[in-house]
């Protein structure tokens, strides 16, 4: 009997632990689809771009026989841009160190020419944009600075990780390998509107312009959703969601496209969810960005004073359905904000279907690289790791494009092919042509490579 006892309870204990087992399984399941509920479907449209794509173990390779990619330098902490002070002298930016660094001839200076308190607690957080502008007026009656103006976009750190405290562009003035002087030239947005949605979406990039003024970038920022991202019964512009232009000084920069109110005043265009390249056509002077799209539609734009990227009313060609694709646009601005006509949507030249990532864009104005090449457009990805290659038509206002992307959308990653230049590189953060003209990439792993003839 003791036995037959014994053999009882094993079996009510073994029902007991199954029972409770099967319970706290099947609240765990409940609590993550609640917390799934609660949380904007927006807020996964940038899992796609957390899929960085690893450098190939022998380096990159580029497509064109006659042409080779070189290390230049290895060895940094996540950076995200760089700038040439001049031959063989590289500034470049740490992501989560706050570190701006210099590199002159292939050696690093021991000390950063100056550390932020960058905020990091989130994945697109950071020291993010660079742009240097040198200065060489010494006329009496001119107030403008003289010297080097070194401009710097990151997201300012709190003692709460999870909250920052803006994304700021700083001016400051390069004095004897160091970082000075700073002025806050713009205090932007960096948290998302709901605190347990990822504050992504923060742009960065930052440009001199053919005009001499200063442009950025910023996304939606953790899905803002006003009058920057097209709708209409949002709050008005709030410095999300737009590529933003003033002066040197901070000054909005007239004529205003969209109007003169404040931020609105300093907006060149709106209605993009994020953006991680931009550059001047150095032909035409135009301005043309990359922008990311959550599963489908990363864009390579246009952008003209006024533009509306249509974010998030349309991705792609196709409107937007949360985190899915919609149909393709019939009447892209009938559902859109034009500011009294002043905002004109534009279909973007280039579409990606299936995201990349896109990331850093870069015309090349040299003839280093075969004059197939000059006043070209390249661009980098997260995802692939490629390199690619666009060549613009006639007047400058489109691609020449052809075979599968004739209609201006890969819709695969087959598609591309005749558009890549090189592959291997993992996910590239900045490209810039150095003053020796040859391209220069900046990678997530660290390294910098150098585009050269086969022969150099």
């Amino acid at each position: 009997m003791p036995i037959c006892l014994g053999h009882s309870r094993s079996k009510i204990s073994m029902r007991l632990l199954l029972m409770f087992s099967f319970l706290f399984v099947t609240i765990l399941i409940i609590m993550s689809s609640i917390s799934m509920l609660l949380i904007p479907a927006s807020s996964f449209y940038a899992n796609a771009a957390y899929t960085k794509a690893v450098p190939a173990a022998a380096g990159p390779a580029i497509n064109d026989p006659n042409l080779k990619a070189q290390v230049v330098f290895k060895g940094l902490k996540i950076p995200t841009s760089m700038a040439f002070l001049g031959p063989n002298d590289i500034l470049v930016l740490e992501k989560n160190s706050g570190n701006v660094l210099r590199i002159t001839d292939g050696h690093i200076l021991k000390k950063p020419l100056l550390h932020v308190n960058a905020a990091a607690g989130f994945l697109e957080w950071g020291l993010l944009g660079i742009a240097i502008s040198k200065q060489t007026s010494t006329a009496p009656d001119d107030n403008s600075h003289t010297g080097t103006d070194i401009f710097l976009y990151y997201t300012k750190s709190t003692a709460n990780p999870r909250v920052s405290a803006g994304n700021h562009l700083y001016r400051y003035e390069l004095v004897n390998d160091q970082l000075v002087n700073p002025v806050d030239l713009l205090n932007l947005p960096s948290n998302a509107p709901d605190p347990i949605v990822e504050s992504n979406h923060n742009g960065g990039k930052v440009l001199i312009g053919p005009d001499n003024n200063v442009y950025t970038v910023i996304g939606d920022v953790g899905s803002h959703d006003g009058q920057a991202q097209n709708n209409k019964i949002g709050k008005k512009l709030d410095g999300t969601s737009g590529i933003l232009r003033i002066t040197k000084d901070g000054q909005p920069v007239a004529p205003d496209p969209l109007g003169q109110e404040d931020p609105t005043r300093v907006y060149y265009a709106y209605g993009i969810r994020n953006c991680f390249g931009m550059d001047f056509d150095p032909v035409t002077g135009n301005l043309w960005e990359t922008e990311n799209g959550p599963t489908y539609g990363d864009e390579i734009n246009l952008v003209k004073p006024g533009f509306n990227s249509g974010w998030n009313q349309i991705m792609g060609v196709w409107q937007t359905n949360g985190p899915l694709q919609g149909p393709v646009v019939e009447n892209p601005a009938k559902d859109l904000i034009n500011f009294g006509g002043k905002g004109i949507y534009r279909a973007p030249e280039f579409v990606w279907n299936q995201t990349v990532g896109p990331s850093a864009l870069k015309f090349l104005n040299s003839d280093k690289l075969g004059k197939q090449y000059q006043n070209t457009i390249f661009v980098g990805d997260v995802n692939t790791g490629n390199l690619y290659n666009f060549k613009l038509n006639e007047d400058r206002t489109g691609l020449l494009l052809s075979g599968p992307l004739e209609g201006k959308v890969a819709n695969s990653l087959d598609d591309l092919k005749p558009v890549i230049f090189g592959h291997g590189f993992g996910t590239i953060t900045d490209i810039e042509v150095g003053p020796d003209g040859f391209l220069y990439v900046l990678t997530f792993d660290g390294t910098i490579y150098r585009i050269v003839p086969i022969t150099s």
